[in-house]
This record gives C-alpha cells, sequence and structure tokens, in this order.
C-alpha cells in the first residue's frame, strides 16, 4: 500500500502543501503559527512523511517543528527534485506544481526521513556559521580600509573592526567550551590537529557542518563534500572527471587548509610534486589535496569512533575477559559511532 506523501514546496514566507494520493493542497504561512496548521493539515490526511526542498536554510523551522509533532520530514536534494520533473515531462513551474512533484518523488524514490539534528549540534552549527560571517565581515573591512585616509572615517573602521575582534573571540571561547565538553569531538579535534596545517577552526567547521564524518565511506564523505571525481565513460570514450554540488562550506576549509597541509606533511608534499610532474593542471592538484585530506580526516575519526565503541562495550560487559584489550595508544582516541 502506497504511503500517504505530503510534499511540502518551501518559500520564505509560505509553505505550499500537496498531499499524494488525493490531491490535497493547501497554503500555510512560513511562521511557527503556520507551521503548526500545517502539522494539523498533515495529520489530518494521516500523512506518513512529509517530504521538501533544502532551500539554504528556509525549510529549517518547518523541519524542526514537524519533527517535534511526531511527523517524519524528508529533506530532499533540489536538484535531483528538478531533474525528475523534467524526466516526467513537466515543464510548468508554480508553487503547487512543485509540492505536488516534491511529493510524487518522494512516493518513487522512497525517500527515508531524515533524522532531525542533536539540539548541541544545531547550537554548535549556529555558532560556527555565524564565526564565518563575522571573519567574512572583517576581511571586507579590513580591506576597504585599505583605500581610506580620511580620519574621521577610519576611526570608524577602526571602532567596527574592534567590535568585530570582540565578537569573534567570543564565539571561538564559546566553540572551544563546547568541544570540550564532548568527549567524541574533544578527541576528534585532537586528532585532527595532529595533521600539521589543521587548526582549531578547521576542526569546529568540520564538527558543525559534516557531523557524519567518520561513519561513511571515504568515497561517500567525498561525494558529501563535493570533492569526488565523478565518472563520465561511455563505451570506450573516457570522458573527463569532475566534482560538482556538495556541501560548499566543507569544500572551502578543506582547499584552504589543503593547501596549508601540502606544505608540510611529506606525503602530501611528494602527492603535490607527482601531480604536477604528470602535468596536472592547479584546480585539479587543488582539488586532489582536499580529497586527500578528506580522506585522511575521515579514517581518524572513524578509527575513533571504533576504538571508543569498543571501549563503551568493555565498560558495560558482565565479563571483560572475553573483550579484546585495547592499547594505550587505542585508548586515547574515544567515543561511540552510536552517537554520532
Amino acid at each position: 500500500m502506497a504511503r500517504i506523501i505530503c510534499g511540502v514546496d518551501v518559500a520564505s514566507r509560505t509553505l505550499q502543501a500537496s498531499i499524494r494520493p488525493g490531491g490535497a493542497q493547501a497554503v500555510f504561512p512560513n511562521h511557527p503559527e503556520g507551521i503548526r496548521h500545517l502539522a494539523a493539515f498533515c495529520q489530518q490526511h494521516q500523512v506518513e512523511l512529509a517530504a521538501m526542498e533544502a532551500t539554504g536554510g528556509y525549510e529549517q523551522q518547518a523541519f524542526a517543528l514537524l519533527s517535534a509533532q511526531s511527523i517524519p520530514v524528508a529533506i530532499l536534494n533540489p536538484r535531483a527534485v528538478r531533474q525528475f520533473a523534467q524526466s516526467m515531462g513537466s515543464m510548468e513551474k508554480t508553487d503547487a506544481i512543485d509540492a505536488a512533484l516534491i511529493a510524487h518523488f518522494a512516493e518513487v524514490k522512497r525517500s527515508k526521513p531524515t533524522p532531525p539534528p542533536a539540539p548541541d549540534q544545531q547550537h554548535r552549527r549556529a555558532l560556527v556559521t555565524r564565526l564565518r560571517q563575522l571573519t567574512q565581515v572583517r576581511t571586507a573591512q579590513l580591506n576597504q580600509r585599505r583605500l581610506i585616509t580620511d580620519p574621521i572615517v577610519l576611526a570608524s573602521f577602526e571602532e567596527l573592526l574592534a567590535l568585530l575582534q570582540q565578537q569573534i573571540q567570543s564565539l571561538e571561547q564559546q566553540i572551544a567550551a563546547l568541544i570540550q565538553k564532548d568527549p567524541l569531538w574533544q578527541h576528534l579535534d585532537r586528532d585532527f590537529r595532529s595533521i600539521k596545517g589543521v587548526a582549531g577552526r578547521t576542526v569546529a567547521r568540520l564538527m558543525a557542518e559534516m557531523p557524519e564524518i567518520g561513519t561513511l565511506s571515504h568515497k561517500t564523505i567525498s561525494k558529501l563534500a563535493g570533492v569526488a571525481p565523478l565518472a563520465n565513460d561511455s563505451g570506450k570514450h573516457q570522458g573527463r572527471r569532475v566534482v560538482r554540488g556538495g556541501r560548499a562550506p566543507v569544500r572551502e576549509i578543506l582547499f584552504i587548509v589543503a593547501s596549508v597541509v601540502g606544505r608540510y606533511e611529506p606525503d602530501f608534499i611528494a602527492f603535490q610534486q607527482r601531480l604536477r610532474a604528470a602535468g596536472k593542471p592547479p584546480k585539479v592538484v587543488r582539488i586532489a589535496l582536499a580529497h586527500k585530506l578528506l580522506v585522511r580526516l575521515n579514517a581518524k575519526a572513524r578509527d575513533v569512533r571504533r576504538q571508543l565503541h569498543a571501549l563503551q562495550t568493555q565498560a558495560s560487559h558482565p565479563n571483560p575477559a572475553t573483550i579484546p584489550a585495547l592499547s594505550p595508544a587505542s585508548i586515547s582516541a574515544t567515543y561511540a559511532q552510536t552517537t554520532a
């Protein structure tokens, strides 16, 4: 029997809902009261899954409040939904048509609910996002100040830069405190920073933007970040491998940090030299270094999770003699995979 799915087209101010099967439609404001009415609409139609596209943040409030009402929500890739619509011959685009297509896509693809993030993860991501925003504002202000000679305007720049620096330092301290409170992230922080060139802010960005690190295969995590070369072959033709999609904030920090790691870590230096000697373009070298760095970090995170999972099992097992002994080195990297 087909599931009852509510497709939701998310806009900044409205939520267009469409039930499949049945075709019932309604529009709700994109604010807490409107989302409560959307939840009631879903419950009235016995909806088993609400599906919506990732829209850069406009979907987050609806996702959180519907999940809190025990309505499973699937967050979909908007590119996949649009390509599905084109494959179905749908050329028109309105909010009502999009909501129906989202429900149809979720039905055909058998989309699964997206687990809502833990409150501490949401808090950590909000702090890291704000830190990145303030850092970008500070960089812009510093660049603009170089062209100014008027003393009154310069004083205005200095005042604003001092305020930005104060807020940036406060956010960095709060993020560091959060990391120290979580045993998993505390030990991941230490292991990640054992790579020369990986600093505290890098660790915080990865923890906030990619909490799955260490739980997925190298290939999957690379695609998630958008640094995995994608095959483009057909018959005897071997097409050019390209990267696309993925999480832009993660890819951005990987590019920056990989360029630094490539100057200090011996195997990264040798890898970079081999690529350049083979005549690879600078952009290809840059992506390859970022991919190599992510794979290294993912391996470290995987080992940390596995080793602490063993420690946790050992601590809860009634007969410790049946659990393989762990070396002191393995004990230093801890926490459970199940808490990710």
